[in-house]
């Protein structure tokens, strides 16, 4: 399909020549006489570059300008005068104009603009393409090559095109939130919203009014109604991240709602039927907030129809590569950077590091990387200076038969502290016991080292 012109001029004659002119670099033209005319050309044609006189009668070219960009933002506009000054083109080059041409009209200056102004809005066009599929949930944010990624794609494939309510299991990082919206984009509600409440960001009495709306008067502050998630996501999906987190009656209010399909706006009577596909997640383990009184166990059942569990990054080394390529596309794009690959030293860096942190971690390493970058390859010292250590991606440790236990349980601790930049908690996760267990065992090692510096 090739570009549309609109041509605004209010004589005839101009008109017709630059039609000529256009129709030859294989345009399509539409003409209009005025600026009244003009915007009604923008509002029915979508012009995609127009071409307008300065000075009209009654409406000038800098006003049609203005209101022609406020009907179409996209549109690219080139200002036509034989009144050529300084100051005229810098007052239309503020107001968003692509150039500006002086009359009389040269063929070669009117066809170098009108190049230059149509390839400029190619290229806005194409960024604003890939804003919005990175916006969206892409299928390759969590496919993988690894055997633990094709199992959970091949289910949550399956599970789709269901109605059925899935809860997201997995650390922080692991990408739930990407796994929810790609089962909501494989869905038959992909075509109306997912809407995404974070249960753990919000005190209970706003989480409440947040997922089931409120009328006025409901609470201090409630001057008006306002519909909830419930409400907004109707027909779609309601994605509810770290629901563990929700307070006990906002637990029993989200259960009948999955029990009956009903729930009430706070402060309100009338019964409302809900008309959502539930998606729940949590980094915590819902067995474990059962048995710490945090989580209903029926609430657990009706949540966990399908359970899907996202494994740890480094239980899935294999998609290191993958995921690192395709943030360093994302990121590249984002940060104006062409940055086209990563050196075999930082590949192995990479999936040497043991990524307390999972998914998340990593694109943060890629994107960090991508913009200390100079040149067109990541190399290992563009990484994290834990990440590019030997120490910090050391992953194995090796103990001669017959170390002792307590020596061996040291090292590994002490070690994966170092790996998660000292963070306790992550650390704990890591090796499967709690941060309180790595306190301890600190304190006695500083004792045992204060009682053998005491002997000697």
């Amino acid at each position: 399909m090739s570009a549309r012109v609109l041509v605004v001029d209010d004589e005839t004659s101009n008109r017709t020549a630059l039609e000529r002119i256009l129709v030859r670099e294989g345009l399509e033209v539409v003409h209009a006489a005025d600026g009244e005319e003009a915007l009604q050309r923008v509002r029915l044609d979508r012009p995609h570059l127009m071409l307008t006189d300065f000075k009209m009668p009654g409406m000038t070219g800098l006003e049609l300008l203005k209101l022609a960009r406020s009907v179409s933002p996209a549109l690219e506009v080139i200002v036509m005068t034989a009144y050529g000054t300084v100051e005229t083109a810098v007052e239309a080059m503020k107001e968003g104009a692509a150039d500006f041409v002086t009359k009389p009209l040269r063929r070669a200056d009117i066809v170098r603009a009108v190049r230059k102004a149509l390839e400029r809005r190619r290229l806005v066009m194409e960024n604003q393409d890939l804003r919005e599929q990175l916006a969206r949930m892409s299928p390759e944010e969590v496919v993988g090559r690894s055997a633990p990624m094709q199992a959970l794609i091949e289910e949550a494939g399956q599970v789709a095109d269901s109605e059925a309510t899935v809860l997201i299991t997995g650390e922080s990082g692991t990408g739930k939130g990407r796994l929810a919206r790609w089962i909501h984009e494989h869905s038959p509600r992909r075509g109306r919203k997912m809407i995404t409440v974070n249960c753990g960001a919000l005190p209970e009495n706003l989480l409440e009014s947040e997922l089931f709306g409120h009328e006025a008067g409901s609470f201090t502050g409630a001057t008006g109604r306002r519909e909830g998630r419930f409400d907004l996501a109707r027909g779609g999906t309601l994605f509810l991240d770290e629901v563990t987190e929700m307070s006990p009656a906002v637990q029993v209010k989200l259960l009948r709602v999955l029990q009956d399909g009903e729930y009430e706006r706070v402060g309100g009577t009338r019964t409302l039927k809900a008309d959502v596909r539930i998606l729940a997640a949590t980094n915590r383990d819902p067995e474990q907030a059962i048995r710490d009184g945090q989580l209903r166990e029926d609430l657990f059942y009706r949540l966990n129809v399908i359970g899907l569990q996202l494994p740890p990054l480094r239980e899935r080394r294999d998609d290191v590569p993958l995921l690192a390529q395709h943030f360093l596309r994302i990121h590249s794009a984002r940060n104006r950077r062409e940055v086209s690959g990563f050196a075999p030293g930082a590949v192995d860096a990479l999936v040497a590091w043991l990524w307390p942190g999972n998914v998340r971690e990593l694109e943060n390493a890629v994107e960090r990387a991508v913009v200390l970058c100079r040149g067109d390859t990541i190399e290992r010292a563009h990484l994290p200076r834990a990440m590019r250590s030997a120490e910090g991606s050391a992953d194995t440790l090796s103990f001669r038969v017959g170390t002792p236990l307590k020596d061996v349980e040291r090292a590994m601790i002490e070690t994966t502290l170092a790996a998660c930049d000292g963070d306790k908690s992550m650390a704990a996760r890591l090796l499967g016991i709690t941060a309180r267990t790595i306190y301890r065992r600190e304190a006695d090692w500083r004792a045992e080292d204060s009682a053998g510096v005491a002997e000697n």
